[in-house]
């Protein structure tokens, strides 16, 4: 075991984050924590670097382990430094090598000294050993890979924004290579190319990796296990986000039936208790009865605790078809091309996703089309259109020393305090919460009020920039059924893939300064770009003469009996009979499992209840790998067909 946590309880404040849990990171593991946001997913990750103390329970390591922690708290770091330097700090030791080999270098050259040559060959070979002569170049690979250019790497870290410092603080955790490595919501400040990057580095990756996302595809490719931080407890699931999501029903809908079935067996037996307690002849039994229940081990109802967010975009105008056009458009900064000569139009039902990676100008187009952007050419706004624009730079221009309910009441939507109130509530801000200071607000809380803020306008036309930063998985799920069920128009900027594939009806990229439009989903588009990249890949093939083609399908004609492909077509049918017999048997014994646990009986006696669960469970398991058996064997004899 690495590090874990061996029965902690937490408490903030009167409030529990957790209560009494267990958990033990084990080397290699490929983690996800999860949780609704507010549940205490960042605090449990302090917990585990040593930042908080626990209030009961021990939080274990293992001697000499090196623990890596990202997280937003870093951003208050400032240097005059380039980036290629803070991004080296990663190698301390390397780096005091190098300035003592730099010392003795120039003492050498004033006086030669034996004992100072010997002291220098013994550094340098202990620089070798240390891997110093290809940090440099590790380094710059590091920071490419996260979206950095060449020229970038020579820049003062200070002149880079707050998404771009957290990559330089990324790649620097990286760099240090620690045994565990904890990442709060890494992807926030990524584009679509490095998390992809991120995804195959952290793959190889030789040490333990524990990732708190919102992002489902990031999840699905990087973890092997799931921890969710459930009220106040830890719960564990040994795989990926999908296998989680169907466990947890199926845990659900377990402990539920197991509740019915032990309230109906509770029912039967109290009707018993109160048909014979007065009758002599049957008190003594009675008396049982109520002993065995007074002992039995209760299950606990399913109560599930969701906070939901009531998203609802209302549309106060119906606009005309077109809804923006830009005609001519083109966009600099100094030599650096964002768009040239370029055009687009968004009509009314548009649900655009700007895709591609950072540095092409996707927040500087929205910013074009929202009007809060200089530009060369010309912006045409549609009949009837209310616009809203949401960027990431409104969680900074929240006044921090407002409350929630001042925030909103500065924001000009003419609504009573009352109204604000209620709407608030949509977004889990209820009674006191709307008093309290922005400052002290979580990332995903401030999220919410610029969010509600958008949303507040009634507009019919949406520019998004990244709404999905800063909130959990659940929170992203209701954002997308809302925009799905909204009447007005979009357009959004994020690096979200699950999220772009729920909701886009188009793709727009940025090539080569123009704007690209694709018609379909992001899905589809996925699939486009692989078949032109195969089909580029791939040379055209010869034109075949028509007599070559009648020579071989001649040939064909008098292809004779292949004995060895008989045999193996023998041999998977045989297979395939098996497989179909098996198949049969366990659902067989599937079914012989649910009639045993819809037995109220049965709850009466714990043992009892745990083997059936236990072995319907196992045949659950021997079912599933024999049908995906069963069907490959069945696609093997298709070939045969």
């Amino acid at each position: 075991m690495l590090a874990g946590l061996q029965n902690v309880t937490f408490e903030f404040g009167s409030r529990v984050i957790v209560e009494n849990a267990t958990w033990h990171i084990q080397p290699m593991e490929r983690i996800g924590l999860i949780g609704y946001n507010g549940t205490g997913k960042s605090t449990l990750l302090k917990l585990l670097s040593g930042e908080y103390s626990p209030s009961e329970g021990t939080v274990e390591k293992s001697r000499g382990i090196r623990i890596g922690f990202l997280h937003q708290d870093l951003l208050s770091f400032d240097t005059k430094d380039s980036i290629l330097n803070v991004a080296l700090g990663a190698f301390e030791e390397v780096l005091r090598l190098e300035r003592e080999i730099e010392e003795l270098g120039k003492e050498l050259e004033h006086e030669q000294d034996e004992k100072k040559l010997i002291e220098y060959t013994d550094k340098l070979h202990e620089l070798e050993l240390a891997g110093g002569y290809t940090i440099h170049h590790r380094t710059e690979e590091v920071l490419q890979g996260l979206g950095f250019s060449n020229a970038d790497l020579q820049r003062p870290y200070r002149e880079f924004s707050g998404g771009w410092r957290m990559r330089v603080l990324l790649a620097k955790m990286i760099l240090q290579a620690p045994d565990l490595l904890l990442l709060d919501e890494p992807t926030n400040h990524l584009d679509l190319p490095s998390i992809e990057w991120l995804e195959k580095y952290l793959q190889h990756y030789q040490g333990s990796v524990v990732i708190v996302s919102h992002d489902k595809y990031f999840l699905n490719r990087m973890v092997t296990k799931i921890v969710e931080l459930y009220q106040q407890q830890l719960h564990i699931y040994a795989g990926n986000y999908d296998y989680y999501e169907k466990e947890k029903a199926l845990r659900i809908e377990m402990q539920q039936r197991a509740f019915e079935n032990q309230q109906d067996y509770i029912r039967q037996q109290e009707r018993f208790i109160e048909r014979f307690k007065a009758k002599a002849s049957k008190a003594a039994q009675a008396q049982s009865v109520m002993k065995r229940l007074e002992k039995l081990d209760r299950v606990e109802d399913v109560n599930i605790e969701r906070p939901n967010i009531r998203i609802n975009f209302q549309v106060d105008k119906v606009p005309g078809r077109v809804l923006c056009t830009l005609k001519d458009v083109s966009k600099f900064f100094g030599d650096v091309r964002i768009v040239e000569h370029t055009g687009a139009e968004i009509d009314r039902g548009d649900k655009i996703a700007l895709i591609g990676a950072n540095g092409k100008g996707k927040s500087t187009l929205l910013r074009i089309i929202a009007g809060t952007e200089s530009f060369q050419g010309e912006r045409v706004w549609g009949h009837n259109v209310q616009e809203s624009f949401y960027a990431q730079h409104q969680l900074e221009a929240l006044n921090v020393n407002h409350t929630i309910l001042e925030e909103m009441l500065h924001c000009g939507s003419q609504k009573t305090e009352l109204e604000l109130r209620t709407l608030l509530g949509c977004f889990l801000f209820s009674g006191d919460d709307t008093d309290k200071k922005i400052k002290i607000l979580s990332g995903g809380e401030k999220a919410r009020v610029a969010l509600a803020k958008t949303i507040v306008s009634k507009a019919n036309f949406l520019m998004l920039d990244e709404p999905t930063n800063h909130l959990d998985l659940h929170s992203v799920e209701l954002l997308i059924e809302a925009l799905n069920k909204y009447e007005g128009s979009f357009i959004l900027v994020s690096h979200d893939r699950y999220f772009i594939s729920k909701t886009a009806n188009k793709i727009w990229e940025i090539v080569d300064g123009k704007i690209k439009e694709f018609k379909g989903t992001y899905d589809e588009w996925v699939d486009w770009n692989a078949r032109m990249k195969t089909k580029q890949a791939t040379p055209e093939p010869e034109p075949v003469k028509k007599e070559v083609k009648e020579v071989i399908r001649e040939e064909k004609k008098r292809e004779p009996i292949d004995v060895n492909k008989q045999k193996e077509q023998k041999k998977i049918q045989r297979k395939f009979a098996e497989s179909e017999a098996l198949v049969a048997e366990l659902q067989k014994k599937k079914a012989e499992g649910e009639a045993l646990l819809a037995d109220p009986a049965i709850y009466s006696e714990k043992n009892k209840f745990q083997d059936a669960e236990k072995q319907y469970q196992s045949t659950l398991k021997r079912l599933t790998a024999a049908e995906a058996e069963y069907e490959k064997l069945f696609e093997e004899m298709m070939k045969f067909e």
